[in-house]
């Protein structure tokens, strides 16, 4: 398998840069990331062969030096073509930086060193995968390198396998614990992902993405023997130094063992590298969590910010909110709302600040955020929450979510009954049922199968959110047009069946279920978190109370609709309709704000999260939007009504 990557570390041939750049554009046109991905292998290359081209100033080796000025040539054409970001110049000019310190046959120390620093920018501004997905399997990693590697890379690894002596250049020799210390997990995953251009490392792309990781980490540990992995469980235990470093799985694939031994001695890097590449669930069931991944993130995200790197910055402080608080964020709405939303406020204005690049200003937010996280430990402490408490909140976040909802449904459903369209009603009941359906599964896959994502969470429900909002404000215009218009009875008997296609039908179905799940996805992370608590019985009796109260609404709302005189039902519903969808509007883009995809302005505005007024731009604006073209859609209606009566 990984015949001739000896030159991935020894002596890459020249025409490999060439035919990496020459691929470029047709794998960015395929996959968005593969340009950045190539980009990092490159830069790669030059961090781990410089070494064997220059020393001490001079050229040791003609061919590996004309590769690496060759490298560094293509790197600035690559950076190029990458689509466009605010970091992209940062980046070009470490790219440059490089070149140059090449070009002057600089230090093997400092071109390894700006290497690394271009590719920390390149990762921050164009995130490719660092970490496998889920924990890697060994086991398996071994059994795919003895069915595809070890014919050209030899049994344990000795770059003499069967095929080795056909091979020219020679195959790695995975057990030279010299060339191991510059190589990382990643790096490895990279080049079986890709290949190496001109030599006869192919890709391994047809493999998983698991297998890859597993294959990577499996090679990644040939060089250690099991004394270093016994020395490295001691100090693994002993040593916080390692733990502060080897934060979380994504530390074990990216630092090298040469960076490691420039923190914590050589010694000791070799032993721990052997530890942790043979044990990386140590790693990951040490990251940090809740409230104390925010302080890290939080913590990494000043740093990055004084350091010139906003990208990074903004992307760890949405980390900050997203995999540290955002998980407990319901816990702490059952206890202290008040201090939720101060926290909400706080990591807004703190992205804010980042956004605009006053590193004074984001200190500032990121002192208010660590008090505030003192206040959420304060809050939370070892003790539970109360059964009251368990019982209020379970009632008032189904009850507050099941209203969202309903007022919609009964909506549709009100509005078939007046047109005499009992046909549709299905469409209407299996969507929302489906809802319910998904949410039930949604609670089973939170709870036993998967972790839900901070970001998958804001992100769903911020688009659903927006979706729900540009469907009822097309309803809600219609509505009123028929309304202004008059003469419904005669619309409704002679036009709605025909305009009533299957289509809309659908669209109705579709409406409904979007408008349930969002609420019940919202609700089933609420009681997730309730449910830690432990109170049981108050959560299914706040749960129990909910439901009758809405099926009171639910009957109200029915019956009151019914009673109603079409001309006024339509009049009314139309004005209500329009209200919802200023509301979902607002808290839609409040999500995508949460998730990042949403930039943040604060303003100095009232915050009333009934009504998804929040105190940014950005949802003013858009709930402005909304408004602006209601106005113009009821004062046309009424223009037009008035022709009409003319006529």
């Amino acid at each position: 398998m990984f015949s001739s990557m000896k030159k991935w570390l020894v002596c890459y041939p020249l025409m490999a840069a060439t035919l990496l750049l020459a691929g470029s554009a047709q794998a960015q046109a395929t996959d968005p990331g593969a340009g950045a991905k190539q980009l990092w292998q490159l830069i790669d290359y030059v961090a781990v062969d410089y070494s064997g081209a220059v020393e001490h100033g001079k050229v040791v080796s003609e061919a590996e030096y004309a590769e690496m000025l060759d490298f560094t040539d293509n790197a600035t054409t690559q950076i190029a073509a990458l689509p466009a970001h605010a970091s992209k110049a940062a980046i070009a000019a470490a790219i440059a930086q490089l070149r140059t310190a090449v070009v002057a046959k600089a230090d093997g120390a400092d071109v390894k060193r700006l290497a690394h620093h271009a590719n920390g920018l390149l990762i921050a501004a164009y995130p490719i995968p660092v970490a496998p997905k889920v924990l890697p399997n060994l086991m398996r990693g071994a059994a795919l390198y003895a069915a595809q590697c070890a014919s050209c890379h030899g049994v344990a690894g000795g770059g003499d396998g069967p095929l080795a002596a056909s091979l020219e250049p020679k195959p790695i020799a995975f057990t030279d614990a010299e060339r191991a210390q510059s190589r990382s997990v990643m790096a490895l995953y990279q080049v079986i992902s890709q290949g190496v251009a001109g030599t006869s490392m192919a890709s391994f792309g047809q493999l998983s993405e698991n297998e890859r990781w597993d294959l990577a980490f499996f090679v990644g540990g040939m060089s250690h023997d099991a004394a270093a992995r016994t020395h490295g469980e001691k100090l693994w235990q002993d040593d916080p130094r390692a733990k502060q470093l080897y934060a979380d799985l994504a530390a074990v694939t990216t630092v090298t063992q040469e960076a490691a031994a420039a923190k914590l001695g050589a010694d000791e890097a070799h032993a721990l590298t052997a530890y942790l590449r043979s044990h990386p669930d140590k790693a990951e069931a040490h990251k940090p969590a809740g409230l104390a991944l925010s302080r890290l993130r939080l913590a990494e995200s000043l740093a990055a910010m004084r350091a010139g790197d906003r990208a990074g910055a903004t992307r760890l402080g949405l980390s900050a909110y997203l995999d540290g608080f955002e998980p407990i964020e319901p816990m702490v709405g059952a206890r202290n709302k008040s201090l939720l939303l101060a926290v909400e406020n706080a990591m807004l204005a703190y992205r804010s600040a980042v956004a605009k690049g006053t590193v004074a200003d984001a200190e500032a937010a990121g002192d208010k955020l660590q008090q505030l996280f003192t206040h959420v430990e304060a809050e939370l402490g070892d003790a539970k929450a109360d059964p009251m408490t368990t019982f209020v909140g379970a009632l008032t976040i189904l009850l507050r979510e099941g209203v969202e909802a309903l007022l919609i449904v009964i909506g549709i459903i009100a509005f078939l009954r007046k047109a005499k369209r009992s046909d549709v009603m299905p469409y209407v009941h299996g969507g929302w049922i489906s809802a319910l359906v998904a949410g039930a599964l949604t609670w089973v896959a939170a709870t036993y199968l998967v972790t839900i994502s901070g970001a998958s969470r804001e992100v769903s429900e911020g688009l659903g959110s927006v979706f729900a909002a540009l469907v009822l404000l097309s309803v809600g215009l219609w509505m009123h047009q028929k309304s202004s218009a008059g003469r419904w009875q005669e619309y409704l008997h002679e036009k709605l069946t025909a305009a009533m296609t299957r289509r809309s039908a659908w669209g109705l179905f579709a409406l409904a279920f979007i408008a349930v799940y969002r609420e019940v996805f919202e609700t089933v992370l609420f009681y997730s978190a309730l449910a830690a608590d432990g109170n049981g019985g108050a959560l299914l009796g706040g749960f129990l109370a909910a439901i009758v109260l809405l099926v009171v609404i639910a009957w109200a709302l029915l019956r009151t609709s019914a009673r109603m005189p079409i001309g006024k039902f339509f009049s009314w519903t139309s004005a209500f309709v329009a209200v919802l969808a200023v509301i979902l509007m607002g808290k839609g883009v409040a999500a995508l704000q949460e998730a990042g995809w949403v930039g943040v302005t604060p303003v100095d505005f009232m915050r009333i999260d009934l009504l998804g007024i929040l105190p940014t731009a950005e949802t003013l604006l858009a709930q402005a939007a909304i408004l602006a073209i209601i106005a113009t859609g009821y004062g046309w209606n009424r223009y037009s009504a008035g022709k009409h009566k003319l006529a």
